[in-house]
């Protein structure tokens, strides 16, 4: 491997959210970091609710590449709760603050506490492409089959 990729973090409110821990990897082999809601007050998702959480902070992410925010396995499973925009992306020339968008897709209210883990944050390259406008596109074997065209099981 290469040299490390770097991503700056700066706390928004250090002295309001300085108790919250900054991301980071709860495994050697996990691909993501979990990111940590820097809510004032708990907050209580009903059924079918949104919320945009805070986690007070902004990021730096290197060019050519997009911080992915996505959904925590855990409480989706344990709630229904996921990241509405999943994967949602952070652009490299964004400064504001991480926020990530959550909904209760589950069949009770969920509440959220200050400090919980409610996101995961990948790493990813971007590859940006030229557009070529053409009158026809190359024939497959699969043509314009897709949504479940391949059958069930």
């Amino acid at each position: 491997m290469g040299e490390p990729v770097v991503l700056e973090v700066r706390r928004l409110r250090p002295g309001r959210d300085g108790d919250l821990p900054l991301p980071r990897y709860m495994t050697p082999g996990a691909a993501g970091m979990d990111v940590h809601a820097a809510l004032e007050a708990p907050v209580t998702l009903a059924p079918t609710a949104r919320a945009l959480v805070p986690t007070g902070l902004a990021v730096a992410v290197p060019a050519g590449y997009e911080l992915q925010v996505r959904p925590r396995s855990g409480l989706a499973f344990r709630g229904g709760v996921t990241v509405l925009n999943a994967p949602g992306t952070v652009d490299s020339d964004y400064r504001g603050e991480l926020k990530v968008l959550l909904v209760n897709l589950g069949e009770e209210p969920v509440t959220l506490v200050r400090g919980e883990r409610v996101a995961q944050l990948v790493v990813a390259p971007v590859t940006r492409v030229t557009l070529r406008e053409v009158s026809s596109l190359g024939a497959t074997a699969r043509g314009d089959g897709g949504f479940g065209h391949t059958g069930r099981g």
